[in-house]
């Protein structure tokens, strides 16, 4: 299978900007044309949350740049990531934009590709698994279930730059039903669930918090909407985690397959620390 993903690769075309999704976490979930672009490329620009697993299937000889972002600290600006993109591709490279999850799910690859159309640079979207939803399955949730949910909603928990206004109308997402799921929206939780409850959502429905999910060091805290950010705060929940708010949560309690590994602190010499969320 390697051998066949190599020569695979050799087709790929210089001077091009490939952007991939590397998965939600797990290196196992990303794609074979992902991997495939991956192993063929000259550049890879990637993501706070790509596996370190994966940046070992780069060629020896390619040039990786962190493009990481989180929390008050980027690595890069977008307009500098969008800038290198550009330049690498006009001397003929072949790029690798690697993110996490889905390019165009919260991943701003919208914005990179428009980008490069603009500049008139050759690119490939390589979609991604979605931490949307392949944390839930992870932790046992369906997030569509006959009777129970046959709607969901993706949505971003990060409040608009600059201020302390989000840019969602939770109170109407109250009254839209079936599953919710939140990316990007820990620190924020108290205020969302807070608004949800006032938009005419039962205090009760079931919430979980799902801390890197797919990963070994996968955690899960369940409970009712109106106590899930106080037991996620008492747990020490940080990003990266996903929250699901609905009726599928209950599913857990018998679909949960994925074992928990512990939640150690990151030794300094961890792999992964550099995902981690100062």
């Amino acid at each position: 299978m390697s051998e066949k993903l190599e020569q695979l690769g050799a087709a790929l075309e210089r001077g091009k900007v490939y952007l991939v999704g590397a998965g939600p976490g797990a290196p196992e979930l990303i794609t074979m044309k992902g991997l495939r672009c991956l192993r063929a490329a000259d550049v890879v620009i990637y993501d706070r949350l790509v596996a370190p697993e994966l940046l070992a299937e780069a060629r020896a000889e390619a040039e990786l740049i962190f493009a990481g972002k989180q929390p008050g600290c980027h690595q890069l600006p977008q307009a500098e990531i969008n800038r290198l993109l550009i330049e690498h591709a006009r001397c003929g490279r072949l790029v690798v934009r690697l993110k996490g999850g889905d390019p165009f799910v919260f991943g701003r690859g919208g914005e990179e590709a428009e980008a490069l159309a603009q500049a008139g640079i050759p690119f490939e979207v390589v979609p991604g698994v979605s931490a949307a939803l392949a944390v839930p399955a992870y932790a046992g949730v369906p997030v569509t279930h006959r009777g129970l949910a046959s709607l969901v909603t993706i949505v971003t928990g990060h409040k608009e730059r600059g201020t302390e206004v989000s840019a969602v109308d939770w109170r109407t997402l109250a009254r839209v039903g079936g599953t919710l799921v939140i990316l990007m929206g820990v620190k924020t939780l108290p205020q969302i669930a807070a608004e949800l409850q006032a938009g005419g959502l039962d205090p009760t429905t079931p919430a979980l918090v799902v801390e890197w999910g797919t990963l070994p060091r996968q955690r899960a805290v369940q409970g009712r909407l109106a106590e899930i950010a106080e037991r996620a705060a008492q747990a020490g929940i940080r990003a990266p985690a996903v929250v699901v708010v609905g009726a599928v949560v209950h599913l857990r309690e018998l679909l949960a397959w994925f074992q928990d590994e512990g939640t150690a602190p990151l030794a300094a010499d961890d792999p992964y620390a550099i995902m981690a969320d100062e």
